[in-house]
């Protein structure tokens, strides 16, 4: 069973879930970052010994974390697909065909595929969102006024075990004006991020998300 951690922004009620997707209860948007699709097709290409199988993972996660919330509306931070088009967008416009919710792409350093692609499966692309006081993006940016959700960083936390032991766990990293997620996708590595004193860290432990 997926335990998820509740928290409260500007008076707004959001769930995290293992997943590495986040639930904004109000809106019944869900905000996924950095999924990274085709990268898997992408390393097979150039010889990567990666199992065809695990083309597919990504797409059943999304099935699941959108069958846990049964969101309106489904907000990509960024960095969808990891590069040019290959057969791994059959299988998104499949996914999309299927899905309920609306879908919008608040696009990323690596989303080079041609808006009208996007377009022609009604998939909404902008540079970024803002939504009452909370500014949806993916490069992380702090604008006044607002609290920031976005990607790009696959942020991650080392914790000190046993003596040498070390655990990297992916995890949402909250500053007081943003959080940024976790990356969505498989394969994608993670970048180690030093928390403040004032900074929150939500690690995605399994199934669980733990407040560090």
């Amino acid at each position: 069973m997926q335990m998820m951690q509740k928290i409260q922004i500007h008076n707004q009620d959001f769930h995290l879930h293992p997943l590495g997707g986040l639930f904004w209860e109000a809106k019944s948007l869900l905000l996924i970052s950095d999924v990274h699709l085709g990268k898997v097709s992408h390393f097979r290409k150039f010889g990567a010994a990666v199992p065809r199988k695990a083309i597919h993972k990504n797409f059943l996660l999304l099935d699941k974390i959108v069958a846990d919330f049964e969101p309106f509306q489904i907000c990509f931070l960024g960095d969808l697909f990891h590069s040019s088009l290959n057969k791994e967008w059959e299988l998104f416009e499949n996914w999309v065909a299927k899905t309920p919710a609306e879908i919008v792409l608040v696009a990323g350093n690596h989303d080079i595929i041609a808006p009208e692609k996007f377009e022609k499966i009604k998939v909404s692309i902008f540079p970024e969102l803002v939504i009452d006081s909370f500014f949806l993006t993916h490069h992380p940016e702090e604008r006044e006024g607002y609290f920031t959700f976005c990607g790009h960083v696959h942020p991650s936390i080392k914790l000190k075990g046993i003596g040498r032991d070390r655990l990297k766990l992916p995890c949402f990293f909250k500053s007081e004006n943003q959080m940024i997620l976790p990356a969505f996708g498989q394969f994608t590595g993670t970048h180690s991020l030093d928390p403040k004193k004032s900074d929150e860290v939500f690690a995605i432990v399994e199934d669980s998300i733990i407040k560090i």
